[in-house]
């Protein structure tokens, strides 16, 4: 099929068509509510070959798709709201076909990050986003093949599902091959199971497959990203699968990947590429948040190579309330979707459900009163949240809300330096509004002079910064903070975000990919293992050695302070903090800490 399409809008009076590259988000459609996205293509099928198979990936959001042809199953347009759940569509084609995909953005809360102004026009505009393949098949074919592995006392069970086509009653066998890989020294295995249908049509077919002994997937810090793929066959029809076997909990502020603790750091993502996932695990993150949206599924795919924690999102967020049925149907379609995946660690069904702030807060004594009022009467109703989590896999780790202070929520959306006050102030945040991980802290930067962005709050920048070196100096300064301060207290931090979306926003690296200043300070901030200051002021402060890797080690620290200098020597235990000390301070001073271990050298400076 052509990659090229004719599009038009179909809403503002807009009728012009555009010949638009698809997959994709046509900027000459930036701010439509609904495409019509048309091409033709010939027969795709080679002899042999019974019916067509069309497939389109990240269908956003809501969409209709009328292909000519007969269609097995019934008539008329078929409809798809799901836009992480593929979406296939079967038919016998004549000799030459036209495919007709209307979308349309959200009609209900579940467009997330991509349903409101935090991303620009260009990047919302309804259409099919990640890919598209059409084809030829015999009948019968499997035509979805998704796996669920859970570890047992015995070993592992990979739960599997196929789903078999077919144009009369079956009685088949598919074929399970399964093979460990890269490096893997286990062995691989095969398996049978029975398929029986009563006539034409689509049907599921489940089977759970024993794996002795198996490979377990690790974090990267951990160990080894050991996966396995599993081959379904039936007749000259197959499909694979790669999935890893692994265990996860959640305990407070860090995750247990098979009973081993991971601290929760990392940044935030909207929207992302499979580079992303490179500069997360560049800048040290062990996990990274899929903020109120759904990653293209290359990006799972890299976190499971790379051993890099996800943390999903429901794509919901804001205030308002949304139809729990239909919430809790969408988070049992991405939890079977992405079950295959051993990086996705922890699911969140509503994003900022509250803001308080929305107005913005100043620095001053009266500005924290304001605060602390507006959060004293928030209110949120958890039950929606907590009954759409309900709907998860047992044992999944679910954070059912991420919100702001005072509303109760699982995990924090603290902004002190930003939203109001400063960086500093996180630590009178979780004295009163504690929460184990806060999962959203940050501020704006520019990129460029520029005089407005999407998801960047001028009003709150200007109070901070006005050129575009102060700007991102204002966002390194306060990240360090606020990361150093969440990791001597033992609280999970994850940053927003990445990368921006416009011109200008909250990513430490630009939108085209460019590091940002804050960049550096984040990196040396989420090390394994560094050494902080725990009060960096005038006076007396302690050194906190934090190690988030699971082995102890003996360490010499060295410190200087001025004209003052010393040594520490101590021994750090796995995922654990040292303290030693206390050090004189004074202001105007360098402070420069040096911690050895083995053949590691590792350095913190502070200019007080």
């Amino acid at each position: 099929m052509s990659e090229e399409w004719q599009a038009s809008a179909l809403d503002g009076g807009k009728s012009e068509t555009h010949t638009v590259t698809v997959p994709g988000k046509p900027a000459q459609l930036a701010g439509s509510d609904a495409v019509k996205y048309r091409t033709r293509f010939p027969d795709p099928r080679d002899p042999g070959d019974d019916v067509a198979l069309l497939e389109l990936r990240g269908l956003y959001a809501h969409a209709e798709i009328d292909v000519t042809g007969d269609r097995i199953g019934g008539t008329g347009a078929l409809r798809h709201d799901a836009y992480f759940d593929p979406c296939r569509v079967a038919f016998v084609p004549y000799e030459d076909n036209e495919v007709v995909v209307t979308c349309r953005r959200p009609q209900d809360r579940f467009g997330g990050i991509h349903d409101t102004d935090q991303v620009p026009e260009g990047e919302r505009v309804p259409g099919i986003w990640w890919g598209m393949t059409l084809d030829g098949r015999p009948l019968p074919y499997i035509e979805d093949l998704s796996v669920r592995p859970e570890l047992t006392d015995a070993g592992a069970q990979l739960h599997v599902t196929a789903t078999v086509v077919g144009d009369e009653a079956l009685s088949e066998r598919i074929t399970y091959s399964l093979r460990p890989e890269g490096d893997s020294r286990k062995s691989g295995m095969m398996d049978r199971a029975s398929v029986e249908t009563d006539g034409p049509g689509r049907e599921r077919v489940h089977h759970t497959i024993e794996v002795r002994d198996p490979a377990r997937w690790w974090p990267r810090e951990l160990g080894e990203q050991n996966r396995y793929t599993l081959r379904a066959k039936l007749g000259d029809s197959e499909r694979t699968v790669t999935t890893g076997i692994r265990e996860i909990t959640r305990d407070g502020g860090e995750l247990r990947v098979n009973g081993e603790p991971v601290a929760i750091r990392g940044v935030n993502l909207t929207g992302g590429t499979e580079e992303d996932i490179d500069r997360a695990s560049e800048l040290n993150a062990t996990v990274l948040r899929a903020h109120a949206s759904v990653l293209p599924p290359a990006c799972y795919e890299r976190c499971d190579r790379e051993g890099l924690l996800v943390w999903q999102d429901l794509p919901l967020t804001g205030s308002g309330a949304f139809d729990t049925d239909r919430a809790q149907s969408l988070a049992r379609t991405l939890a079977r979707r992405r079950a295959q995946n051993p990086s996705v660690a922890v699911y969140t069904i509503h994003d900022d459900p509250v803001d308080p702030f929305g107005d913005g807060l100043g620095t001053g004594t009266l500005d924290r009163l304001r605060l602390r009022w507006r959060a004293w009467r928030s209110s949120y109703n958890r039950s929606s949240a907590e009954t759409v989590a309900e709907a998860l896999p047992d044992g999944s780790p679910v954070v059912p809300v991420v919100g702001a202070p005072g509303i109760g929520a699982d995990a924090g959306s603290y902004y002190p330096g930003w939203e109001h006050g400063q960086a500093a102030d996180i630590e009178t945040l979780l004295k009163r509004y504690p929460v184990d991980v806060v999962a959203e802290f940050g501020a704006g930067a520019l990129a460029d002079d520029v005089a407005e962005a999407a998801g960047f709050d001028v009003t709150k920048h200007d109070r901070h910064a006005e050129s575009v070196e102060d700007s991102q100096a204002y966002q390194a300064s306060l990240l360090r903070t606020v990361i150093e301060r969440l990791r001597v207290a033992g609280v999970g931090a994850l940053a927003f975000s990445l990368r921006d979306t416009d011109q200008a926003g909250m990513g430490v690296y630009e939108v085209d990919g460019t590091p940002k200043a804050a960049v550096d300070v984040v990196t040396n901030a989420l090390r394994p293992m560094q050494a902080f200051l725990a009060d960096p002021a005038s006076g007396e402060s302690e050194v906190v050695v934090v190690n988030d890797l699971p082995k102890s080690f003996d360490l010499t620290l060295s410190w200087t302070a001025g004209d003052e200098s010393g040594e520490f020597e101590g021994t750090v235990d796995g995922g654990g903090h040292w303290r030693g000390g206390p050090i004189s301070l004074s202001e105007g001073n360098t402070v420069t800490l040096v911690l050895q271990v083995g053949d590691h050298r590792i350095e913190n400076e502070y200019d007080l």
